[in-house]
């Protein structure tokens, strides 16, 4: 029995983890996000509607489950509110089931203000960041100034942060930055306004899930971003700003690792990085462009086109082995039909030495040359297939081979954006 399972991206992001969360929250009793802010983006496709979820858990559509907000992500108000508002015009009552730690770090208008002049004066050596003061605020968490969404209930604790906090802020905007200090009385209203809507959502997660795990109750740890964006593990400094491996699920919600049974680790049938950074088996010819443009492969929180390329398995072997990886869940394979020719990342060579595992940090791994395998691809459709059998031999093939060199089953395949358009091999993952 798979009681608890954490569903983490293993590659640069966007591999489609909402989806399989939503998916497999019909078994589940949870979700609980645990890292990231609204700098996140799920898109969900259930009977033709599609949902766009940034900070909110990709279980919020079913109503019989608690939907979680841990500790280790980072909250705007403003952005948390409007989402909620957004479901609500739907008719899904989103209160109801939703609770949030109080221990969450707060983003502020000086964290966005930071965030883009920030990126602005690098020019061409930015990281590639949303401009959503993700970083910032997790910053602030580090050096024990953040104001978290606790301060909220107290507006004289809050007024004092605040007013601590953004004579910091203003100092640097007005002299190192060169832009627009920002006004003390006017964040400090704006922002109060939303203490009434988000006090009763305030609950001890912690405690929540230790009583779920205690009457042995299925939550799924949903992650964002991926493997190769983690702060300490990615390839850095062209990552996030938050730890998104599986093991952040246990700090970024007050839970012991030992109450982790499962890791799903998501993947992409080719690879696919928003932002700058280096990216070994990155297509700039008509095979990339073939794959963004069937792939739909925009930002859902920006509209970032992200770049594409071929399936990078020696950076998957990074991903399973930092995570500790059980089973793989392949996703948009119907996006490689037609690909006459394929080609699989096995490893690299760097100043003549070869790898067969993706290196630390960026500046490695921008001297790596990929190695690659070649296999025949397929013309038959596997959009919307739901039996593994009914794939076509070389799909099952391609399959077959990233499971060989990686040493991991795949679990899950995904042929499409609908919840529906998913081929379940291992049904353990549903009781």
């Amino acid at each position: 029995m798979q009681n608890n399972i954490v569903i983490i991206g293993t590659q640069w992001g966007d591999e489609g983890k909402g989806k399989i969360v939503d998916w497999l929250t019909e078994s589940a009793k949870a979700v609980v996000r645990f890292q990231g802010g609204h700098n996140a983006g799920h898109t969900l496709v259930i009977n033709g509607r599609k949902t766009v979820l940034h900070l909110l858990p990709s279980g919020i559509l079913h109503a019989g489950v608690q939907c979680l907000i841990g500790n280790g992500v980072v909250v705007s108000p403003e952005a948390l509110l409007k989402e909620i508002g957004e479901l609500e015009l739907l008719g899904i009552n989103v209160r109801n089931h939703l609770s949030i730690s109080e221990a969450c770090t707060l983003i502020l208008p000086y964290h966005v203000r930071m965030d883009q002049a920030r990126e602005a004066k690098k020019g061409t050596a930015k990281i590639g960041t949303t401009g959503r003061g993700i970083g910032p605020s997790y910053e602030d968490k580090v050096a024990r100034r953040a104001i978290r969404i606790q301060d909220l209930f107290d507006q004289t604790i809050f007024a004092n942060k605040l007013k601590e906090n953004l004579e910091y802020y203003n100092f640097l905007f007005e002299h190192y930055y060169n832009v627009p200090v920002l006004d003390f009385n006017q964040i400090c209203d704006s922002i109060l306004t939303y203490a009434k809507d988000i006090k009763p959502l305030v609950s001890d997660i912690s405690r929540k899930l230790f009583n779920l795990r205690k009457n042995h109750q299925k939550v799924i740890f949903e992650g964002a971003q991926g493997t190769l964006l983690d702060v300490d593990l990615g390839t850095y400094p062209y990552v996030t700003s938050s730890n998104c491996v599986a093991g952040a699920a246990a700090t970024g919600s007050g839970i012991s690792p030992k109450m982790i049974d499962y890791v799903l680790g998501i993947v992409k049938a080719y690879t696919t990085r928003v932002g700058s950074g280096p990216f070994p088996t990155e297509l700039t010819n008509e095979i990339g462009e073939g794959l963004a443009q069937r792939g739909k492969e925009f930002g859902a929180t920006t509209g970032r086109a992200r770049r594409c390329g071929w399936f990078d398995a020696a950076a998957l072997k990074r991903s399973i082995q930092i995570n500790g990886v059980d089973g793989l869940c392949v996703t948009k394979l119907d996006v490689m039909d037609g690909i006459e020719e394929i080609k699989i990342c096995v490893g690299y060579i760097r100043n003549g030495k070869k790898y067969d595992i993706l290196p630390f940090g960026s500046d490695l791994v921008v001297k790596c040359e990929p190695i690659y395998e070649t296999m025949p691809g397929w013309t038959d459709s596997t959009a919307g297939i739901t039996e593994y059998a009914k794939l076509p031999t070389t799909a099952k093939n391609y399959l077959k081979r990233i499971e060989e060199i990686v040493t991991t089953p795949i679990d899950i395949i995904s042929t499409g954006a609908e919840r529906s358009e998913t081929i379940l091999i291992n049904d353990m993952l549903f009781k």
